[in-house]
């Protein structure tokens, strides 16, 4: 529970994150000093169908996620009785995946008194931004922010007036970046993820070579990339029907342009409208290189993007986002259920 150091408390929560394939847990002090960062991915188990299989993910947790939790409090060097809230990932995400993590919150709690709190998937991303990881130049974002979330189910654009206030301005209305990049990469015969696949195909690529479409969706904020992955289709099948060779390294840099040019442009407009004092990308897709360079190499916005291992699914997110619920007097009960479909905000 709350401890002192010198008069000021002393604030741990555990988080533990099951969305989708990676079983994490984590333990944060203070909001800012991360103790312990336990990931056992699932990704290579997966990568053999290409994509993931739910009834695998659950499983697979089931089989890990009492080590996962120990190991995280013991690399913490913190026993359960001295962690003030479990954080838990309540959604969005794969049902049977969510539930193995909320059971074993659940029972934490229920065994130990330990409050717990359910998060939102998406709200975890965010908070990723406000995680120091031992940078000395950090600083944390300045309100109003506009904030990018892009990972395998989710492209988003959320506004933030103040902690824990959200309002949706866009989202993607099909197929999401990750998604995206997933299916183009199948297209391509490259490997499960399709994210770094498509970005190291893309390295000796030319971005001019295929005037790939962009979605703009004018007048909106909203997220279309259904279109541009059929026009790659369309593209090969072109190619193939002619006789002529399918450039991977083209296509896929090509394609990563068009998926880049959007999510930039629209962020940066937001953030305009809005007037935003700061912008953060964050989700799986944000550990993009093309992606990260447009970002970083405007000057009009100061960016928060996390390092790369805090960009993919973790539980330091989950526990971050748990932080200022705890410290804002919120507080679930047991009975509370898994929401796959959990939205974080209302649209504008």
């Amino acid at each position: 529970m709350e401890e002192t150091f010198e008069g000021e408390k002393i604030i741990r929560i555990l988080g533990i994150e099951t969305s989708c394939d990676e079983t994490a847990a984590s333990v944060l002090e203070n909001g800012n000093q991360v103790l312990s960062n336990i990931v056992a991915s699932q990704a290579d188990l997966h990568a053999r169908f290409g994509g993931i299989f739910p009834e695998v993910a659950s499983r697979e947790h089931i089989k890990t996620i009492y080590s996962v939790v120990e190991q995280a409090l013991n690399d913490a060097h913190v026993d359960i009785r001295e962690i003030d809230a479990i954080a838990v990932t309540r959604g969005p995400g794969l049902a049977g995946s969510l539930v193995v993590g909320m059971n074993m919150a659940k029972g934490l709690s229920l065994a130990s008194g330990i409050p717990i709190i359910g998060i939102n998937h998406l709200e975890g991303h965010l908070y990723s931004a406000w995680i120091p990881q031992e940078n000395p130049d950090y600083q944390e974002p300045q309100f109003p922010t506009v904030a990018l979330i892009v990972s395998g189910g989710h492209s988003s654009l959320i506004l933030m007036k103040d902690h824990l206030t959200y309002t949706q301005l866009g989202r993607t209305l099909d197929d999401a970046a990750g998604e995206a990049f997933d299916k183009v990469a199948r297209l391509l015969d490259l490997p499960y993820p399709g994210g770094p696949s498509i970005q190291k195909a893309a390295e000796t690529g030319n971005v001019h070579a295929f005037n790939f479409p962009r979605a703009w969706l004018e007048d909106s904020y909203n997220f279309s990339f259904s279109g541009l992955k059929t026009a790659v289709l369309r593209t090969i099948q072109e190619l193939h029907a002619d006789g002529r060779p399918v450039s991977v390294e083209n296509i896929a840099a090509s394609f990563q342009q068009a998926v880049v040019d959007v999510l930039f442009t629209k962020t940066v407009q937001a953030a305009r409208q809005f007037e935003a004092k700061d912008i953060i990308v964050a989700g799986g897709v944000s550990a993009n290189r093309a992606l990260r360079k447009a970002f970083f190499d405007q000057t009009e916005f100061r960016m928060h993007i996390p390092p790369l291992k805090l960009c993919t699914d973790n539980a330091v997110m989950i526990a971050t986002a748990g932080h200022y619920r705890f410290i804002n007097g919120f507080r679930d009960d047991l009975d509370m259920d898994v929401l796959p479909n959990w939205e974080l905000a209302e649209p504008a």
